[in-house]
């Protein structure tokens, strides 16, 4: 197909000028519709109008009045009022529009023609990148980013004001114990009881040693969101990337996990009639929960928060799981230090959560800094690669199991796991308790000396739902 580019771009001269008619009649009421709606200088589209809002906007913002001799007098100062025609073009303005009572309507034909002219705008610079870049994948982000962007030009209209009355509504709802501050629930008592849940846009970083269970311990959070077994008791979709384990693996793992059958028993095809009942009525149940995997090995950043972008748009997901960051690469750091990719990587993930206003919850390995001191507890400085996660992230959680450690003076207890809360920018620190199971890959709520056993399948099960918490 042959483009048209002497076609002229969407606009509607109209609107502009009701638009300016209307804040010029009533600039108090206007001008506020005007910022809320999220118009900028770039929304008009022709050139005097451009510079007529432009001269509004900055009045407004010194909370000067606006009306036909000052708006006049603002842009003969800029030594612009000759260029967009006098006052007689300000009056022509006024003529135009009898009355501001319509002002939200040609504000809406004004912006909804600016995001027109912004799509066009997106597809031809995506038209360039092909042929200036032959890295597909890396035109397709910046594309698909570029036009995702698009969608968030209204958002930025939003004033401060408005943003403190928000916030208002939702401190009058707690307080009327209608509402929350907290995220979503983990599952797990003990954490939710420290975190408040996975709050929107927050980087979660869940770092520890091979073998101490970050996987699993992700995977049992998976699931309790996913099924609804939690406080909210309404199931939301996850959103996995698991870059070690391919989904085979974790769909047998949380298969065994929800029925409490050892791995190498149904790996070995040792396991009972019984047991065959169960894993099957577990795969019914977890079959029909929301959760979305890719397996995809080596992902670059770039690639990653494409496909991010994708699951959030298909399938809804309010919460993405990454199994684990220092496996993501960064395109064009082959030559640069390992630090500097992996600073790139943790910034992508934190532009990511903000991006798509969901908590990213991310698995990190820790440095080996920790064996080679004689076992210590892990520290934030053990993050492997780069001091940058710890900046970046929101919250940072350090998983160790005493029993793995020579030097913890709880060493003795082979079922205990911790949970540090090193860093919580918006709460407390401290140390979460939680049970292991190892033969199961399991963990459970540690409170008061009894497991909270809410997932397991009885003997004598017949139901195909799972047994509420």
């Amino acid at each position: 197909m042959v483009h048209d580019f002497k076609r002229l771009p969407p606009y509607s001269e109209e609107a502009e000028k009701s638009v300016l008619g209307s804040v010029l009649l009533n600039a108090e009421k206007v001008m506020d519709l005007c910022l809320e709606a999220g118009l900028t200088p770039e929304s008009f589209h022709v050139h005097p109008h451009r510079a007529i809002y432009e001269a509004c906007v900055d009045m407004w913002r010194d909370s000067r009045p606006i009306d036909l001799m000052t708006v006049g007098e603002k842009l003969r100062v800029r030594n612009a009022l000759d260029g967009i025609g006098g006052n007689t073009f300000l009056e022509s303005l006024i003529d135009a529009t009898p009355t501001a009572a319509h002002s939200e309507y040609y504000i809406q034909v004004v912006f909804q023609k600016h995001l027109l002219r912004k799509v066009i705008e997106c597809a031809r610079e995506a038209e360039d990148d092909c042929y200036k870049d032959d890295d597909a994948r890396k035109v397709v982000s910046r594309a698909e980013q570029s036009f995702l962007s698009i969608a968030d030009l209204k958002a930025a209209g939003e004033s401060w004001p408005d943003v403190v009355q928000g916030n208002m509504a939702r401190i009058k709802a707690i307080a009327d114990g209608r509402g929350s501050f907290a995220g979503i629930p983990s599952g797990f008592r003990n954490v939710d009881e420290v975190l408040l849940g996975f709050k929107e846009s927050e980087m979660i970083v869940l770092a520890a040693r091979p073998s101490m269970g970050k996987t699993a311990l992700a995977m049992n959070i998976v699931e309790r969101i996913a099924l609804g077994k939690t406080t909210d008791r309404q199931p939301k979709a996850v959103g996995v990337f698991s870059l070690e384990m391919s989904t085979d693996m974790l769909v047998l793992r949380m298969l065994c996990s929800h029925t409490r059958v050892p791995t190498h028993v149904l790996t070995k095809g040792l396991i009972s009639e019984t047991q065959t009942s169960h894993i099957k009525q577990a795969a019914d149940i977890l079959g029909r929960a929301p959760i979305c995997v890719d397996d995809a090995g080596g992902p670059d950043i770039d690639t990653l928060r494409a496909k991010a972008r994708r699951m959030k748009k298909k399938f809804g997901v309010a919460i993405i799981f990454i199994d684990y960051l220092q496996l993501i690469g960064a395109r064009g750091f082959e030559r640069k230090s390992r630090n500097e990719e992996v600073a790139t990587v943790s910034a992508g993930l934190k532009a990511m959560a903000k991006e798509l206003r969901i908590p990213v919850v991310v698995l990190s390995q820790l440095s080996r800094a920790s064996e080679m001191k004689g076992q210590r507890k892990p520290r934030l400085s053990d993050l492997r690669d780069s001091g940058s996660i710890e900046q970046d992230a929101d919250v940072v959680c350090l998983l160790r199991r005493p029993c793995k450690l020579s030097k913890d003076e709880e060493s003795d207890d082979p079922t205990l796991a911790v949970v540090e809360v090193a860093k919580h920018r918006n709460g407390p620190t401290g140390e979460i308790r939680l049970n292991f199971e190892d033969e199961y890959t399991r963990f459970e709520d540690r409170s008061h000396g009894v497991d909270d056993h809410s997932f397991m399948i009885p003997e004598d099960a017949g139901h195909e739902e799972p047994l509420p918490v």
